[in-house]
């Protein structure tokens, strides 16, 4: 098994179809979509979105939201990970990343989401030299947002919209 990263009690490795089910589940439970789309999505819909061919894409790419294993268990409890950061037109922003981390209900309330963050922020910044990791949080996710500001996360600003979004920052300190 290829993994890409690992904490005390995650790793972190490519999506297999073992973990269509778990995958799927998460992407039809509305409190799971709530601040991620504000729906839950038909099993159809998430099996369309499962993420495939990420083994092959790992040794060129390692900026993905990649399948998360409680390692006591061997369970899959969700996917986090960098994706690319995007400007205004469309296009990746050189040297920045955007953290992403999801997190089965089940799990919720155990750290899971601060553990796979500093995992992430470590490999973005000594690993992949970024520059600069970014997150954008829906108003209301009172959750997500505390987890960004235990990892040291500034508000950078708020989006006011039909829907409200808080975007925020963290710059790699031993980068000018």
């Amino acid at each position: 098994m290829q993994i890409i990263l690992e904490s005390e009690r995650l790793l972190f490795r490519p999506h297999l179809i073992t973990d269509l089910d778990d995958f799927c589940m998460m992407e039809m439970d509305i409190n799971v979509r709530l601040y991620v789309g504000g729906y839950a999505r038909t099993r159809e819909d998430a099996e369309s979105r499962f993420p495939r061919n990420q083994l092959e894409k790992m040794s060129t790419d390692r900026l993905a939201l990649w399948a998360t294993i409680l390692q006591a268990e061997n369970v899959y409890i969700g996917r986090c990970g960098l994706v690319p950061h995007f400007n205004s037109n469309g296009g990746p922003i050189s040297g920045e990343a955007a953290l992403g981390f999801y997190i089965a209900p089940k799990f919720w309330h155990r750290g899971f989401a601060t553990e796979a963050g500093k995992a992430f922020i470590h490999f973005g910044f000594n690993e992949l030299a970024l520059k600069r990791i970014v997150a954008t949080v829906e108003k209301g996710n009172d959750a997500s947002v505390h987890v960004l500001q235990r990892l040291g996360f500034s508000l950078a600003y708020t989006e006011e919209g039909q829907r409200t979004f808080y975007h925020f920052t963290l710059q790699n300190s031993t980068q000018d």
